[in-house]
């Protein structure tokens, strides 16, 4: 999908201003599981059939120009403090209308004409999935953009790309009165069935489907805009209970206000209140029209809703013996769990929601809900990180929930699809840049990476967070390599942020190396020089790969004419290992010689089968247990063999 760069096109002028009260912006509704609220639920559900499955930004904070995050069950934001993380999500918000957009949300520009300066336009777009009822009623396609936009000095809006006719005088037809609707019948030598106004606008509009079209960004419908999915949002690290209760409930109120055995009442009274504000408001488009003679119409048209009438949620707690709580003064960790007890509630609602859908058999999709939280496991335990986890996939479970998720937490990291995690890091520039491990391309892609991955053994956090990859062969090389880095370098391979990986002879962890090696991520691959006859590991498929054989392929042995990492440690060395480990009967011992005499041929398995005869114990398992077994024996970065220590070096500065 190509995100259009190009500013949007200038909105037409308007020659009236609309004025809008509100008590405040709030969050749409989730629905309520009270079973006299159902009929209300059920014409909300049908009301918003438009599900958000990726989003990008542009001029949002550090948000220079992100693209593509996706919107999934769930979608994980990862990277270091001041990453982008908390921008992210409040992109999201104003994309929805949950965010009212300040100067200090725009990016400051880094041009060096413009060096200072905050960005004109700042805008946040989506792409977004129409089902066949909705295509229905609006004539729009399946897939949609839609984005919010807001330009210096202006609000913001909310904008589609589509066709619409090219002449703008047929933009908007709906909007014009009678009499311009006349001149353009005549104009356009239009036939209506009568001289109304419907008829006039219907001939209008009729001529305008068949009219030539072009491709551009235009004004979202309002109903559409009530149709967009519910944002419900957990706040960061220091949310209050307080908050985090009123969010909750805040659904509960919106969806009452629907219930048919109030709507009558509270309209009643918002439609009395916007009488009045409209005989005030006449007075005032005289004062303008007055002061203002360039003006020819200017209306004001009030809108009063209760919508955002749900202001506080105050929460008293007290113990046991009724002392009451501050919970201003208490522990983080016991305003986190309080919060995770509200969460988890509301987990129940969303349940009960699709539950309740079910039940009465509608036909219509519910509403997809977004659920954001920011850093939900801080300040709590491990036990409790587990609970956050639990949550969070019970939400995921149901079929109209999207979760979105910012976190440092290794275990929620690791827990989701590597498609579904998105890395935020900071450039150079001060600027967040985007970081996935998954081919836009094409879906297949992403699921066979994360299969990949999970074949070898490498966790998401891994993938993300360590600076350097080292492959080895096998099973010997993965055993014994941290042991005798730690020996040789003072420091284990994860403190030096090497990710160790087997590759077993498996071709898909050449593909894994090959696709971190074209994303930029720094890989070396470490095997036995007598792995050059391995049909994995011939020149051609390395250089295929994408690695670079000079720096990215060490063969070891191969310096000294040693063919495999066995014949690295001296006779000496395995001498010791044997005596220690696997003693000969009747007192003999082992000496060099018993292993000088198989260097030469196939070192490993002659040696081990030596072992396993000549032993009066139980003899090593296997190549891998005799290799670790004689590297425990080592007490020296000296006893370290000199070309795995240049390895290690070499290997450790790529890292840093």
């Amino acid at each position: 999908m190509v995100i259009a760069k190009n500013s949007p096109a200038v909105a037409d002028s308007a020659s009236r201003m609309t004025i809008r009260s509100e008590c405040s912006s709030a969050s749409p509704a989730l629905v309520s599981p009270a079973r006299h609220t159902l009929r209300a639920q059920r014409e909300i559900r049908s009301s918003s059939t438009v599900y958000l499955t990726r989003f990008s930004a542009c001029g949002f904070r550090s948000l220079a120009r992100v693209e593509n995050i996706p919107v999934s069950n769930p979608t994980i934001l990862a990277g270091r403090n001041d990453g982008g993380k908390s921008a992210v999500l409040t992109a999201l918000a104003f994309l929805l209308g949950h965010h009212r957009l300040t100067d200090e949300d725009r990016t400051y520009q880094q041009a060096v004409d413009t060096a200072g300066g905050r960005c004109f336009e700042t805008w946040v777009e989506g792409v977004f999935t129409l089902d066949a009822g909705e295509r229905a009623t609006t004539a729009l396609p399946q897939t949609l953009r839609i984005r919010r936009i807001a330009e210096e000095g202006q609000t913001a809006r909310w904008e589609y790309y589509g066709s619409r006719p090219a002449d703008s005088r047929l933009h908007d037809v709906a909007r014009l009165l009678k009499g311009e609707l006349s001149e353009l019948v005549a104009e356009f030598s239009l036939s209506p069935a009568g001289n109304l106004k419907d008829d006039l606008l219907q001939a209008v509009t009729a001529y305008a489907a068949t009219a030539p079209q072009v491709e551009q960004w235009q004004a979202l419908p309002k109903e559409l805009q009530e149709r967009l999915p519910r944002l419900l949002s957990f706040g960061g690290k220091d949310e209050r209970p307080d908050d985090a209760v009123r969010t909750a409930l805040n659904s509960c109120y919106e969806t009452y206000l629907e219930d048919e055995t109030l709507q009558g009442r509270v309209r009643e009274i918002e439609a009395e209140i916007t009488q009045r504000l409209e005989k005030e408001a006449d007075s005032l488009c005289q004062h303008i029209r007055r002061h203002c003679r360039e003006f020819v119409g200017v209306q004001v048209k009030p809108e009063v809703s209760f919508k955002g009438g749900f202001k506080r949620a105050p929460l008293e707690v007290s113990k046991a013996d009724g002392e009451p709580v501050d919970l201003t003064r208490s522990g983080q960790g016991s305003n986190r769990r309080i919060a995770l007890a509200v969460w988890e509630w509301t987990s129940n609602l969303l349940e009960h929601s699709e539950l309740a859908a079910a039940e009465e058999g509608d036909d219509q999709e519910p509403t997809q809900t977004i659920v954001v939280y920011d850093e939900p496991d801080t300040h709590l335990d491990y036990r409790h990180q587990r609970t956050v986890m639990d949550i969070i996939r019970k939400q995921c479970a149901l079929p109209h929930v999207s979760v979105v998720v910012a976190t440092h937490s290794m275990n929620l990291i690791d827990g989701v699809d590597i498609a579904d995690v998105v890395h935020l890091r900071l450039s150079d520039s001060g600027r967040t840049v985007v970081e996935r491990l998954a081919d836009e391309s094409h879906d297949g892609v992403d699921f066979h990476l994360a299969q990949i991955a999970a074949a070898v053994g490498l966790r998401n956090s891994v993938l993300l967070h360590e600076r350097c990859f080292l492959a080895v062969e096998g099973p010997t090389e993965q055993q014994c390599l941290p042991l005798l880095f730690r020996l040789s370098q003072g420091l284990p391979l994860q403190a030096a942020g090497i990710a160790l990986w087997a590759c077993g002879n498996n071709e898909g962890a050449l593909h894994l190396a090959g696709y971190l090696v074209k994303n930029r991520r720094t890989v070396m691959l470490m095997v036995d020089a007598d792995s050059r006859s391995n049909k994995h590991f011939k020149t051609e498929r390395l250089i295929r790969t994408g690695l670079d054989l000079a720096t990215q392929v060490t063969y070891v042995g191969e310096a000294d004419g040693f063919n495999e990492l066995e014949e690295l440690f001296t006779d000496l060395q395995w001498a010791v290992a044997a005596n220690a480990h696997w003693p000969r009967p009747e007192g003999k011992k082992w000496t060099s010689e018993d292993f000088a005499a198989h260097r030469g041929g196939k070192f490993s398995g002659s040696v081990l089968a030596m072992i396993k005869e000549g032993t009066e114990r139980t003899s090593p398992d296997g190549k891998d247990d005799m290799l670790y077994s004689l590297v425990t024996t080592l007490t020296r970065a000296a006893d370290v063999p000199s070309q795995l220590r240049d390895a290690f070096r070499d290997i450790q500065a790529l890292a840093s």
